[in-house]
């Protein structure tokens, strides 16, 4: 029942009462009715009391119900997006493990392949190159594959030859040991790790003397050193861990061993010497070109000079034909056509044109300081 209803009811009952025991008090008379009334009264506010805990306690109950229904909404909700949470966390979990296995079968898929020396060959020729076309050098250009380079010092066919600016070549072998590095890194020997990567550092070492033995930094027109490139920082990494003077023994012995990163910055180094000796060898065919054009503008002005002076002279020996045509030539047949003589006689009126004005004459001053020739514009009144 609401509260305010039950409230309701003990306001008419208390009114019921208080009226009943106005019309006892007026008809009362005796001192046993008054205490008899006042006893009334005491048991009248107990009960009203009670009463009044009684609505606070229903109010309480029902805040205390919406609370707990509201608890528990709220709970059933947390339970579903939990629910919906472990269900995509059981997902992804699945995906990742179906992706490790991939990687895995790959990794498994790289490392047998990487066991055989040839494919291990091939496989860091196939990443050679393409740090050699990332900087830029071009195959049967700047750089050749699987070239002899046998001499009196050297022999033997290096992965690849470099071919520097003045004629030097850099030789770079690509083939690398791996098979304790796989070994070392298999999850079944992780006790005995350390010693399979001692084994690998021998192999690099080994692998080290037997190229230096091949002599190609000892061919004619070679650095003091050839290039040991290794397709993996961590094969050279690990070996540096454990024999920190790997790099000065190979060294000693005339191999630089180089990774992905060192290489990219040898290789760029080399593409930056071709790229400023082609500037160079442009600037010197510039040079060659200008100096032949500049030869070239000094003979077309000796021969506009020469021009201009038989134009000059052949104006001058034109005035001075004229007069003498008109003189001996012209004067004598208008008399002869004057006494009769039949002749064409408006061809005989036609005056003999002017001369041409005078011919600029074309200077043929020599070449200043600034390398230039001085044009004069010709107008149409000039012509």
């Amino acid at each position: 029942m609401p509260a305010y209803v039950v409230t309701l009811l003990i306001g008419l009952m208390a009114g019921a009462a208080i009226g009943y025991l106005v019309a006892r008090l007026k008809s009362a008379s005796s001192v046993a009715d008054r205490a008899l009334l006042d006893d009334y009264k005491s048991q009248l506010e107990a009960e009203r009391s009670k009463t009044e805990s009684a609505v606070k306690l229903n109010a309480e109950l029902v805040a205390m119900k919406e609370s707990v229904e509201k608890l528990s909404t709220q709970a059933n909700e947390a339970n579903r997006i939990r629910t919906e949470a472990e269900a995509k966390l059981n997902t992804t979990i699945l995906e990742m493990r179906r992706a490790s296995e991939s990687i895995f079968d790959e990794t498994k898929k790289i490392a047998g392949a990487l066991s055989n020396s040839q494919t291990r060959g091939k496989f860091g020729e196939a990443q050679l190159e393409l740090l050699l076309q990332g900087a830029g050098l071009r195959e049967d250009h700047e750089y050749f594959r699987q070239k002899s380079t046998t001499d009196s010092d050297s022999s033997g066919i290096p992965d690849i030859t470099v071919k520097m600016p003045g004629g030097s070549h850099i030789f770079i072998d690509s083939k690398f040991p791996f098979d304790r590095f796989l070994e070392a890194f298999d999850p079944a020997n992780e006790a005995d790790r350390d010693e399979f990567l001692q084994a690998h550092t021998k192999d690099l070492l080994k692998h080290i003397e037997a190229l230096a033995k091949r002599g190609y930094h000892k061919s004619q027109g070679s650095p003091d050193f050839v290039v040991l490139f290794v397709p993996f920082e961590t094969l050279l990494s690990e070996a540096l861990r454990l024999d920190s003077n790997l790099l000065e023994k190979a060294f000693k012995v005339g191999v630089t061993v180089a990774t992905p990163t060192s290489m990219m910055a040898l290789l760029r180094t080399i593409g930056y010497i071709f790229t400023r000796n082609k500037l160079a060898q442009n600037a010197d065919e510039i040079q060659k070109v200008a100096s032949t054009f500049l030869k070239n503008i000094t003979l077309l002005h000796t021969k506009i000079v020469a021009v201009g002076k038989a134009i000059s002279s052949t104006s001058k020996a034109y005035e001075d034909l004229v007069p003498t045509a008109e003189k001996t030539v012209l004067s004598p047949a208008r008399r002869i056509h004057n006494l009769g003589v039949t002749g064409d006689k408006d061809k005989l009126a036609i005056e003999y044109p002017e001369a041409p004005a005078s011919v600029r004459e074309l200077k043929s001053d020599e070449l200043g300081d600034d390398d230039f020739i001085d044009a004069e514009e010709i107008t149409d009144g000039d012509k």
